[in-house]
C-alpha cells in the first residue's frame, strides 16, 4: 500500500531534477525532499493549510506532499515501513487501533509520536432546500443503518419502518467506504454506544466479541447505505442533487458548503463548534495526525512542519477559520508538549481490534 507515496513524492522529485537539468542545473542543486503525508480526508484540508503556512515561513522548504486516502488506507500505509519512500506522517479521523500499532511495530515502525490535533462531528446532511427532515437519535440512526440491529434481520427500508413518527421515505444515505475514519467514528461514537444500550448486545462484547461486531458495529451493505468513496465534496453534490437522501460527512465539510446542504439534529441537538467542543453533541470526535520519530531530524523541516501545527490550532488559530474545532487549551499544551519533547506512545488507548479491522 506504499505506491500512492512512492510515486507521489518520486514523481514531483523527478519532475524538479528533470527541470534542473533542462535549466543546465545539475541533480545536486535539486531542493530538499518534501514531507510526506497520507490519511484522512476530514485532516486533509486542515493539513493543507499548515502546509501552506509551514512553507511561507521557511524560505526553501519543499511543499509537502499529501496524498488523501482515507484514515485506514493511510495508516496501512504508513505502517509498512520506514524510510525515505515511505510516508513521514499520517492523518487520522480516530485513534490508530491496536492492531495497526501492532503491525506498525511489526514492519520496524517502533517510535511512533501521536498528536490530537482538534476537533470534529460525525454529521448527517441533506438538500438545503427540500431535503428530507428527520429527527434523528443515535437510537434511531443504529436502527437503520446497522447490517444486523441487536443481531436481528435488517427489515427497515423507509424510515417510517424505523419509528413511525418518522416520514414515509425510503432510507437513503450515502456515507464513506470501510477505509474511512469518518466511517469508523460512525460506527464507534454512534453505532456501538446505541447498541450497548441493549443489556444482551453490551454482555456480547466480553463474551462474544464476533457477535457484538455482527449485531453492533457493522453497517448494511444493501441500496440503504451507498458507499461514495473518499471525496466528501463529491457526497455534497449527490446530498445537493437528491432531495430525498440524507449524507455523512464531517462537520467541516458542512461548514464549507451550508449554500447547499442543511445539517440535521441527533438527539435534538445541532452540530457546531460549541456543541461539539462541550460534547453534547452525539457525533464529537477527535483528529489526529501520527509521526514516525526516526524520520525527524532526517526528512527535512518535518520539526518546523509539527511546529507549525502547535501554532495553527488554538481558537483564533487559522484551522478554527477552515473548520476545526479547538481542543481544549489542556490538550492544546499536550499536544504541544508531545512535539517539543518528541514522545512516542506505547500503545493506543483500548479499543477492540475488531473496530476497524478495515479501516
Amino acid at each position: 500500500m506504499t505506491q500512492p507515496t512512492f510515486f507521489a513524492r518520486n514523481l514531483l522529485v523527478g519532475a524538479s531534477l528533470a527541470m534542473l537539468v533542462a535549466c543546465g542545473g545539475s541533480e545536486g542543486e535539486a531542493g530538499p525532499e518534501p514531507i510526506s503525508i497520507v490519511g484522512s480526508s476530514t485532516v486533509f484540508p486542515f493539513s493543507q493549510k499548515v502546509a501552506e503556512d509551514y512553507v511561507a515561513g521557511n524560505e526553501g522548504a519543499a511543499t509537502p506532499v499529501i496524498v488523501s486516502t482515507g484514515t485506514g488506507e493511510g495508516i496501512e500505509e504508513f505502517c509498512a515501513g520506514q524510510g525515505p519512500q515511505t510516508a513521514d506522517i499520517v492523518n487520522a479521523s480516530r485513534q490508530m487501533t491496536k492492531a495497526e500499532f501492532e503491525r506498525c511495530r511489526t514492519n520496524g515502525v517502533s517510535d511512533i509520536i501521536e498528536l490530537k490535533v482538534g476537533l470534529d462531528g460525525i454529521v448527517f446532511v441533506s438538500e438545503l432546500e427540500e431535503g428530507i427532515d428527520l429527527a434523528l437519535t443515535p437510537g434511531i440512526i443504529f436502527n437503520a443503518l446497522a447490517a444486523a440491529p441487536f443481531g436481528e434481520e435488517q427489515t427497515a427500508m423507509s424510515w417510517s419502518d424505523v419509528d413511525s413518527s418518522l416520514p414515509d421515505e425510503p432510507i437513503i444515505v450515502y456515507g464513506p467506504p470501510v477505509t474511512s475514519g469518518t466511517r469508523d467514528a460512525l460506527l464507534d461514537v454512534i453505532m456501538a454506544p446505541a447498541c450497548r444500550r441493549n443489556g444482551e448486545m453490551a454482555a456480547l462484547e466480553e463474551s462474544d466479541p464476533a457477535a457484538f461486531e455482527r449485531g453492533c458495529h457493522e453497517l448494511r451493505s444493501d441500496e440503504a447505505y451507498l458507499d461514495q468513496g473518499e471525496q466528501d465534496d463529491l457526497l455534497v453534490r449527490k446530498v445537493a442533487n437528491n432531495p430525498r437522501a440524507i449524507g455523512v460527512l464531517g462537520y467541516s465539510y458542512l461548514e464549507e458548503n451550508t449554500d447547499s446542504v442543511k445539517g440535521l439534529p441527533i438527539g435534538g441537538v445541532e452540530a457546531s463548534a460549541e456543541t461539539i467542543a462541550d460534547g453534547s453533541y452525539a457525533g464529537s470526535r477527535a483528529l489526529y495526525i501520527y509521526v514516525k520519530k526516526a524520520h525527524i531530524g532526517v526528512t527535512p523541516g518535518l520539526e518546523d512542519y509539527l511546529a507549525q501545527w502547535s501554532q495553527s490550532w488554538g481558537a483564533e488559530g487559522p484551522l478554527a477559520a477552515i473548520g476545526l474545532v479547538p481542543m481544549t487549551a489542556a490538550d492544546q499544551t499536550a499536544s504541544a508538549a508531545a512535539i517539543e519533547s518528541q514522545t512516542v506512545m506505547t500503545a493506543p488507548v483500548a479499543q477492540s481490534e475488531a473496530d476497524t479491522e478495515e479501516g
